[in-house]
């Protein structure tokens, strides 16, 4: 069994999406980042870069436990293990590759940056909510270009599709109307109305 060191946050649920999607067995380690305890040394242990989410595998790919903590690393590493969501051909595996690294190279970034500028920040940033809020719009409108010509980041569904939806559920934080973005609000529905990612969603189960 998977044991899994997680929040509720973006990063955290793709790889509980992805774990429902792929059925594998698991089990939850809440890590509050609100409480600080990304710092204790147990999880540091795990990820000296005190973030989430972290996975601990026992059956790793040499047959030893594996700890692995980025996530879009664990979303490739369960994709190969599983041999799910992640296509085989070389030229249909690289797209799907390039729009997962979209994500966590400039929706992830800069989604966050939205986030904390937008709702967090203890003193208003007039810039920064104007630079981020701005890059963020322009990302949607990347996205609703690709999924104007394709029912998927990557033509079918895959990681991609996994990393990018939490962070797009979050569009009201962004101040974003899917309204704006047919293609977008397209996918968003159908990826939404998937129970895995219903079930994935919902971890860590709030106490």
């Amino acid at each position: 069994m998977i044991d899994l060191y997680t929040w509720s946050t973006p990063n955290g649920r793709k790889v509980s999406i992805m774990l429902e999607e792929c059925v594998l067995p698991y089990r939850v380690h809440p890590i509050n980042i609100g409480k600080g305890e990304q710092f204790k040394p147990e999880f540091l242990a795990l990820n000296p870069n005190n973030r989430i989410p972290a996975i601990v595998d026992p059956d790793g790919p040499d047959g030893r436990p594996l700890a692995l903590f980025e996530s879009g690393a664990i979303l490739i590493y369960l994709a190969e293990k599983t041999g799910k969501f992640l296509p085989r051909t070389p030229r249909a595996r690289l797209i799907a590759l390039q729009w997962l690294m979209f994500q966590m190279g400039g929706v992830g970034p800069m989604f966050g940056q939205a986030h904390h500028f937008l709702r967090a920040a203890k003193e208003q940033v007039p810039y920064a909510i104007k630079r981020y809020t701005e890059e963020t719009r322009r990302l949607y409108g990347v996205l609703q270009t690709r999924l104007q010509e394709a029912e998927y980041l990557a033509d079918e569904y895959s990681i991609a599709d996994i990393a990018t939806f939490p962070w797009v559920a979050r569009f009201e934080w962004h101040k974003v109307d899917l309204a704006d973005f047919p293609a977008v609000k397209r996918w968003f529905d159908v990826i939404a109305a998937r129970p895995a990612v219903q079930k994935g969603m919902a971890v860590p189960t709030p106490p």
